[in-house]
């Protein structure tokens, strides 16, 4: 009866150590997961920077052949001036005034495209040196064995040296005298 009483607890507590296994297992899964899922959002916010780069680029395309349009329209109206042609000049001018408010309209939406793009790229490098300094964390604490008594030990704070927070502090200090 014994023997049976003493397999009953060997086994509950190898029940117990594959539970809290399996549990230790499940957190680095959704670690794994969470760490993919912030660099494929990191990665379509850098799409998005590239699409609004080549938007900006079409966009600069479009005003200097838009120049060019307002150009040779002002060289004709200058010619019918010059040749006494007043309804020649306004037929000119009919069409340079809507040419010069699109190229007007193609440099304000160029700027404001040129901004969106900057203000996306200054929150994409932020969100990058964040991700970067989480998955050299994360793997970290993947690579360091977990207590079996403490699943939430995965999760636990790294101790910090003193060392470490001298470096940084110097660090940070050469970077604010700059």
């Amino acid at each position: 009866m014994s023997t049976t009483l003493f397999d009953r607890i060997a086994r509950l507590m190898r029940a117990e150590g594959h539970g809290v296994l399996e549990a230790l297992e499940e957190r680095s899964l959704l670690l794994r997961q969470h760490l993919r899922e912030a660099e494929l959002a990191l990665e379509e916010k850098r799409a998005r920077v590239a699409a609004l780069a080549g938007e900006e680029t079409q966009l600069g395309d479009e005003i200097e052949r838009r120049r060019t349009r307002v150009g040779e329209l002002d060289g004709e109206v200058a010619l019918a001036l010059g040749g006494g042609r007043d309804d020649l000049a306004r037929f000119g001018i009919r069409r340079l005034l809507p040419e010069r408010r699109a190229l007007e309209q193609a440099q304000a939406q160029r700027e404001e495209v040129g901004r969106s793009r900057m203000r996306l790229a200054d929150a994409l490098a932020a969100q990058e040196e964040a991700f970067e300094a989480l998955r050299l964390r994360a793997r970290a604490l993947l690579a360091r064995p977990a207590s079996c008594g403490d699943p939430d030990a995965l999760f636990a704070p790294e101790a910090v040296s003193d060392e470490e927070v001298e470096l940084e502090l110097l660090r940070r200090r050469s970077e604010g005298a700059r």
